[in-house]
């Protein structure tokens, strides 16, 4: 005989069944995920920094994870308004502009540097046998900046520049976009800049030292650079680093996993994370939207400079 127990029972227990098959929904629509990157160094260093991140995140999820590195910033965001990027690392200038220009993404955690902030700088870099010692120096010169999209490597340059009255676009004799911070770098070392733009942890983490641990920066001799030389002239206000983003559109159960992931990063594969930073950075900081509504103002500031001149 039937009773109102047994039929809440058996519909428990139904649900019960049915919870990880539901869990599951999403990989019949999602059987890959791909990650896009921004490319803040070159192709090969790139893939090499965040390929064991995609295998990890393959292990946690239970799909694919694919890497996609980026030919620029804007081929991340456009990758994800269009659906094909689900899982983004961005700069907190392309990730501005992407909410800015409708892209629905959510921002998951960004990564705590050795200085135990989850920010950084901006600065500008000339050689150390140069005789440039300020920035007034550089009037008339050549900046290497980065990618219209970076941080680090042109908004921040523009906006705090902006507001300690010089017009980058007017101040110096020429700017161009480098494709990269490390191209930045090689084009003041190779001498086809005067100055360029790019960003800083601290003294002992930034592109450039990983770039010098790596051999990338010689003289024209081919001997290796040094950090000594080269000289920061120009440092922004402290930025918050770029976050990674998944696209608001996904299943929130997948959304979760894909957070959860994330934050046991640094303890589940420590190797993965650490490749990240060349094992510099401490640990990832849980982020949301509010965190960069300060990028979000300084890109609609330099927009509306732009328009103006």
């Amino acid at each position: 005989m039937l009773t109102r127990r047994t039929l809440v029972g058996a519909a428990a227990a139904l649900m019960f069944a049915a919870g990880p098959a539901l869990a599951q929904d999403w990989k019949a629509k999602y059987p890959e995920l791909t990650l896009g990157v921004i490319p803040a160094e070159n192709a090969s260093g790139t893939v090499d920094r965040y390929t064991p991140l995609t295998a990890y995140l393959t292990k946690e999820l239970g799909v694919p994870v694919k890497l996609r590195v980026a030919n620029d910033y804007a081929a991340v965001i456009e990758g994800q308004r269009a659906g094909n990027i689900q899982i983004a690392f961005y700069g907190p200038a392309s990730f501005a502009r992407a909410v800015i220009t409708g892209v629905k993404a959510e921002p998951v955690v960004n990564q705590k540097h050795e200085t135990g902030v989850s920010g950084y700088y901006s600065v500008i870099y000339v050689k150390a046998d140069s005789p440039y010692k300020s920035i007034e120096d550089l009037k008339g010169k050549s900046l290497a900046l980065v990618d219209p999209n970076s941080t680090s490597g042109n908004q921040a340059p523009r906006f705090f520049l902006h507001k300690a009255g010089h017009d980058v676009d007017k101040f110096f004799g020429k700017t161009f976009y480098a494709g990269s911070h490390e191209n930045a770098v090689l084009a003041l070392a190779q001498g086809t800049a005067d100055a360029a733009a790019n960003f800083w942890n601290s003294d002992t983490d930034s592109n450039l030292t990983r770039m010098l641990a790596k051999g990338m920066v010689k003289n024209a001799d081919g001997t290796p650079m040094k950090q000594s030389d080269f000289r920061v002239i120009f440092k922004s206000e402290f930025l918050p680093e770029g976050p990674f983003a998944v696209l608001s559109s996904l299943p929130d159960d997948l959304k979760q996993k894909i957070r959860q992931a994330f934050i046991e990063l640094p303890t589940k594969d420590k190797a993965a994370f650490d490749k990240l930073s060349d094992g510099k950075d401490q640990g990832l900081t849980p982020v949301t939207l509010k965190d960069y509504q300060p990028i979000i103002e300084m890109l609609r500031h330099n927009d509306e400079q732009r328009k103006r001149s």
